[in-house]
C-alpha cells in the first residue's frame, strides 16, 4: 500500500513571488548616481514635451480672448530661476526653436524665450527675487508682457513675405498684440504654479541627493 506523503512535492509548492522592479522600490538616495541623473533628464525632457503638447490645447478656464497660457515661457522661468544665465538663455533658445517648429520660423520665438531666460537668470543672480508662488507669478507676468512685445516688434520689422502690406501695418499689429499680451500675461501667471511647483520640488530633491 502506498503511503501518501504529507510533505507534498517541492515542485508543486508555490514559489514566493519574485521581487520585480526592486530598484523602483528603493529610495532615490540608494540609486546609482548615473541612474538618478538619467531619471532627472527624463523628467526634465518629459516636462518640456508636456508643455509643448499643452500649447495648442484649450481646456475650460485656460483661454481668454482665444489666447492660452504660454507654457514654454513658464517652463523657461521655472528653469532659469535657479540656474546660471547661460543655462537660462540656452534653454530659452532651444524651447523657442521647438515652438517655431510648431508655428512658423519667422518671426522666431527663440529670441523672445532666450531673452526671458537671460533676464530671469540675471534677476536670480542679483537676488532681486524670492522663490515663492507670488514672485514666480509676477516674474511670469512681466516676462510674458516682454516676450509678446518683442515678438510684436519682430513682426513689425519683418518684410512682407506671408501677408499683404495691410497685415504688416504697425497699427494693426500693435492693436492686436495689446489684447494678446494682456491675455497671455494673465493666464500664464495664473497657471505658473502648475509647472513651477512640481518641477521645483523635483529639482531641489535631485540637487540635495547630488550634494549628499
Amino acid at each position: 500500500m502506498k503511503i501518501p506523503s504529507f510533505g507534498g512535492n517541492r515542485r508543486n509548492r508555490p514559489r514566493p513571488p519574485q521581487r520585480k522592479f526592486k530598484m523602483l522600490n528603493k529610495p532615490l538616495a540608494h540609486w546609482h548616481p548615473g541612474t538618478r541623473r538619467l531619471l532627472d533628464w527624463a523628467v526634465t525632457v518629459g516636462s518640456v514635451l508636456f508643455c509643448v503638447l499643452m500649447l495648442p490645447t484649450r481646456f475650460p478656464g485656460m483661454e481668454l480672448l482665444g489666447i492660452g497660457p504660454n507654457w514654454l515661457l513658464i517652463w523657461v522661468v521655472a528653469w532659469s530661476v535657479k540656474r546660471s544665465v547661460f543655462s537660462g538663455v540656452l534653454a530659452g533658445i532651444v524651447l523657442g526653436l521647438l515652438q517655431d517648429a510648431m508655428t512658423a520660423p519667422h518671426p522666431t520665438h527663440a529670441v523672445t524665450l532666450g531673452l526671458v531666460g537671460l533676464l530671469t537668470g540675471l534677476l536670480q543672480k542679483q537676488r532681486f527675487i524670492q522663490e515663492d508662488f507670488i514672485s514666480i507669478a509676477l516674474i511670469v507676468f512681466v516676462m510674458a508682457v516682454l516676450a509678446e512685445t518683442v515678438f510684436g516688434l519682430q513682426l513689425t520689422l519683418t518684410s512682407d513675405v506671408y501677408g499683404g502690406p495691410s497685415l504688416r501695418k504697425a497699427e494693426y499689429i500693435w492693436a492686436y498684440y495689446q489684447r494678446v499680451t494682456l491675455a497671455s500675461a494673465i493666464l500664464s501667471s495664473l497657471w505658473a504654479p502648475v509647472v513651477y511647483y512640481p518641477l521645483n520640488l523635483w529639482w531641489q530633491k535631485m540637487k540635495f541627493l547630488e550634494q549628499n
